[in-house]
């Protein structure tokens, strides 16, 4: 019978209780043996909820404390050498996703990187040049045993072997296919241990095929699956985030019994599939959007699979497009929703009936669906777009002078030296400071109106002032209002910006135990009043130090939010800009010298096929241009961007023409620089030299070696020094120790070149 499968559920539970569980761990107010059992009581219900739902075939190994691609290392024993001395377990497990410093031992984190092209970040697994593999996979074969005891179909769901060498770094740069052939013994044996558990099919994940490969790397799958189609179990090989492209022959080909193809991202390529796949093989059809939140129209997938059906019978088999990782679990909880909005909406749980519902009616007939084909049909009528013509307006007029500062940046960067005097290797953070448990129950207090907006907003101006005072104390050159009226950099300004909604318990993993509510675009977008103005310019009026506004950029609002898929998205990133061109200008009334405009999901939203990037580089570059064009030469602009590899796009980086840049790389030890040395960037940069994922507190010694190590690729009078990323998620005495350090080696710094004639040259261009 054909099948409804899933390609991953949410592992955080519908109210986030991973993150709470694992939190909890790392505080130590709850013991490894409890985490355990916490972790267990989580996969049971999502077990449950998807067998309700209509799966029949469950995935097992979604489940992750942390990241599913870092589970893969673990299993492996891909262990770095740093850590091999360490408990094996979580304490091993966590060390590599967020460092380890105990007892006087400081050890840096794994790297840690976008998945794709999604706001999900994986921790790169590290190789050494003669790369071992030993399973070590109990956990994993406990979880099938978990699932098969509850009466579950099981389906192991794991990385792929070429995607997994894909996606990690080889110390010293060495060629990672040499490591394919031990790799495989290594897959060989965990496809074994699964066949011993009586499992019949087996996911295993391979993104990469979707990219456009180098010739040895499509070499790479033939050898891989060749290799593994002697194993005891049936491989459905997945791919999702866009189409095979010129991988379509390969993959079709491969010894795999099934192959799971993505056809909401690339619609056009189910029928080249169907016509290429041979019918003994299993199609696995992506029809449900997978990274998205509105409700499918039924009755035009069902029409669209009807002939795929008749191809291949009960070889074909329904599943999302991808992962429901990237999607809320149950939009049951949404209570606070509109009304005329919540119909069109489908979260993980809605997502799976939707699949059932298509599976039943390619079955039985469409009378068989009739209630499930009507929700449908409302939540299509649901998604009437929310125009506003002023807006549509306003961007038709938008002229190419607009985009452009009113002077270039050799001229505007002298002016704007004047104005703020800041000294050589300037120090600033990234914007937020920790959200304490004081500020989230001030913020409940608000919401639950037990305290009113006059309270509320004096409690903030107090947060406000404590933050200015610290930084103060610290002696950092430009300070932040630290951002304690935000619950989420892209969340805080859909709230306020027209044609979006929000959630209350849409949660989303980003990273680890950090969890996002994406908001939702529902039509045209447009600036009510000034959204950030106020706080800045109070924080402003507590120093003389520049205080810097800070803003969210129009390409990351857009790429963290779930947008209409039936609007073009530079349409989206257009409107969004231009709120926020009005908030720059109010910014600058108000007395604010330096705007940051954030923009880390720039590199984020790059197509993963060459043939779509140059149209999304183009639209991207001109959404942050007209966002920061408007402002005054006097006005110094910011953007950040982090965990990203920018070799590839450093043209259109510059191309947006911010007065300074700052990035993390930390834990890329500043080899990222590179690119914008071979570039010859004109701008200031600022390389992070503080992990802020990491609990590890560094000295002011290891901030100096990474700032050396930046002045062999940035001239010392461009480069700033920050952390890599916002401080929301630490604690203060973590923040104050780090930063006195960072303030301390920027100091020490300026002190050791001040004699040098390279240090006056730097000085005086400064």
């Amino acid at each position: 019978m054909m099948s409804v499968h899933n390609l991953g559920f949410p592992r955080i539970g519908k109210q986030r209780e991973l993150k709470k569980h694992v939190e909890a761990f790392w505080r130590g107010d709850i013991n490894e043996q409890v985490l355990l059992a916490e972790g267990k009581n989580l996969r049971e219900q999502a077990w449950q909820q998807q067998a309700e739902a209509g799966v029949e075939l469950m995935p097992v190994g979604d489940f992750a404390w942390y990241d599913h691609v870092l589970n893969m290392s673990n299993w492996l024993g891909v262990i770095p050498q740093r850590f091999r001395h360490l408990p094996k377990g979580l304490t091993q497990y966590f060390a590599m996703a967020r460092g380890y410093q105990q007892q006087g031992e400081t050890l840096a984190a794994c790297k840690m990187t976008k998945w794709f092209d999604t706001n999900y970040h994986y921790i790169v697994p590290e190789f050494e040049k003669d790369q071992g593999f030993q399973l070590q996979v109990d956990d994993l074969l406990a979880q099938i045993k978990e699932a098969q005891q509850l009466g579950h179909q099981v389906k192991p769901v794991i990385v792929g072997p070429v995607s997994y060498l894909w996606l990690s770094e080889v110390t010293g740069h060495g060629d990672k296919l040499r490591l394919l052939p031990a790799l495989l013994e290594a897959y060989g044996q965990l496809l074994q241990h699964f066949a011993e558990l009586g499992i019949n099919w087996v996911q295993l994940d391979e993104p990469a095929l979707t990219l456009d490969l180098p010739v040895a790397w499509r070499q790479a799958y033939e050898q891989t699956y060749h290799h593994l189609q002697t194993a005891s179990v049936k491989i459905l090989l997945a791919t999702y985030f866009e189409g095979l492209g010129d991988n379509l022959t390969y993959a079709v080909n491969l010894p795999v019994a099934g192959l799971h193809i993505d056809v909401v991202r690339a619609p056009e390529q189910l029928i080249s599939v169907v016509d290429r796949l041979p019918r003994y093989k299993v199609l696995s059809v992506g029809i449900i959007n997978g990274r998205s939140v509105w409700r499918a129209d039924l009755r035009q997938l069902l029409q669209k699979l009807k002939p795929v059906y008749q191809a291949f019978g009960d070889n074909l088999w329904l599943a999302p497009s991808c992962s429901l990782l990237h999607v809320p679990v149950d939009l049951e909880l949404e209570t606070q929703l509109d009304t005329k909005v919540k119909p069109g909406l489908a979260f993980a749980i809605q997502k799976l009936h939707e699949l059932s519902a298509l599976a039943l009616g390619l079955r039985e007939g469409e009378a068989q669906i009739a209630d499930q084909l009507a929700i449908s049909d409302q939540g299509l009528q649901a998604r009437e777009l929310a125009v506003r013509p002023v807006v549509q307006k306003r961007l038709a007029a938008l002229t190419a002078q607009a985009e452009q500062r009113s002077q270039p940046y050799a001229e505007r960067a002298k002016v704007q030296r004047a104005v703020l005097q800041l000294p050589l290797l300037p120090t600033t953070t990234i914007g937020s400071f920790p959200q304490t448990s004081a500020i989230r129950q001030l913020r409940a207090k608000f919401r639950k109106g037990d305290i009113d907006l006059t309270q509320y907003h004096q409690s903030l101006q107090k947060e406000i002032q404590f933050v200015i005072q610290k930084q103060e104390a610290l002696d950092l050159d430009v300070l932040v209002h630290g951002e304690p009226e935000r619950t989420d950099m892209v969340e805080y300004f859909a709230e306020q910006l027209a044609g979006f909604v929000t959630t209350q318990y849409g949660w989303v993993q980003s990273y680890g135990s950090r969890c996002v509510r994406p908001p939702i675009v529902i039509g045209d977008v447009e600036r009510q009043q000034p959204m950030t103005a106020g706080w800045s310019a109070f924080a402003q009026s507590l120093s003389n130090k520049p205080v810097k506004g800070m803003l969210t950029g129009p390409v990351t609002i857009l790429q963290w939010s779930y947008p209409r898929d039936d609007v073009a998205p530079e349409v989206s990133a257009f409107q969004i800009a231009l709120a926020l061109r009005d908030e720059v200008a109010d910014l600058e009334k108000a007395g604010i010298h330096i705007v940051q405009i954030d923009e880390p999901a720039f590199r984020e939203g790059v197509p993963l096929q060459k043939a779509a990037q140059a149209h999304y580089l183009h639209w991207a570059t001109r959404a942050f241009r007209i966002a920061s064009a408007g402002a005054k030469p006097t006005t110094q602009t910011h953007t950040h961007m982090c965990y990203s590899d920018f070799n590839s796009i450093i043209e259109h980086i510059a191309a947006m023409d911010a007065d300074v840049i700052t990035i993390e790389s930390t834990r890329a030890k500043m080899q990222l620089l590179a690119a914008f040395e071979a570039f010859s960037y004109p701008n200031e940069i600022g390389p992070g030299v503080y992990d802020i994922h990491s609990p590890s507190v560094p000295t002011a010694d290891d901030i100096v070696k990474l700032l050396q190590a930046a002045m062999k690729y940035i001239p010392v009078e461009r480069l700033w020094v920050n952390p890599d990323c916002g401080l929301k998620t630490r604690n203060w005495e973590e923040c104050e120790l780090a930063l006195a350090a960072m303030v301390n080696a920027a100091k020490q710094l300026r002190q050791s070149i001040a004699s040098t004639p390279v240090g006056k040259q730097a000085e005086l261009a400064h």
